[in-house]
């Protein structure tokens, strides 16, 4: 029996690559977790142009100026240096529109391979700074992670799945949800922000320890 794990993310929020990675370490202690997880959709600049846009400029205009943005970003710096997270924030140099991203991460799950290419998201814009907007370079991803490339360039210059991602993330809005990484535990409880591996440990014994009585 497995216990549905929805996490509610985008891939250029920095919160939610380290909500990841510690989600990850506690699942790498308790292998014989009951997650099944899915990733769904959350864009935080739903109205940023399809091209997207300096980053420098859009961090300055969203944080009141270089030192409000230096301030917020200074402490994600830290905060990943603290849990032994190796990103390169000076490194990026756009940020994207998420939608074709989370179109890739919709496909991704239809084949089974939403893991690898959320981890190859995640990598590609905070170690590598490269346009995960870009359509290449999404297919590019895909290609790594196992899916037909050619297929997803295609599919990327099709209106495929867009209603569909906007919807999903009209939805999240409607549950309350103004801020991302949200966890979702059986569709029921909810877990907002990165959280530590500890209390996700918790959460699993507890989960398991249900699952177990109720088999007795």
């Amino acid at each position: 029996m497995s216990i549905q794990l929805d996490i509610i993310s985008d891939p250029i929020c920095p919160w939610c690559l380290i909500g990841k990675i510690q989600l990850d370490r506690a699942l790498a202690e308790r292998p014989d977790h009951p997650f099944a997880i899915q990733w769904h959709p959350f864009q935080l600049n739903p109205d940023m142009p399809r091209e997207g846009m300096d980053r420098k400029a859009y961090l300055e205009a969203k944080f009141g100026g270089a030192e409000g943005a230096k301030d917020v970003y200074g402490r994600i710096a830290d905060h990943a240096k603290e849990i032994g997270l190796d990103i390169d924030l000076d490194g990026i140099t756009r940020t994207p529109n998420t939608l074709d991203a989370h179109r890739l991460i919709h496909w991704a799950g239809i084949e089974r391979k939403q893991q690898a290419v959320v981890d190859a998201l995640f990598a590609a814009y905070f170690k590598e700074g490269r346009d995960i907007g870009d359509r290449d370079t999404l297919a590019d991803i895909a290609d790594g992670a196992g899916l037909d490339a050619a297929a997803i360039h295609r599919l990327l210059e099709s209106d495929a799945d867009l209603d569909g991602i906007s919807d999903r993330d009209a939805k999240a809005r409607e549950m309350g949800i103004t801020g991302v990484p949200t966890f979702i535990v059986a569709g029921k409880h909810a877990v907002p922000g990165a959280q530590p591996p500890d209390l996700w440990l918790k959460v699993i014994d507890e989960i398991t320890q249900q699952m177990e009585e109720a088999e007795t």
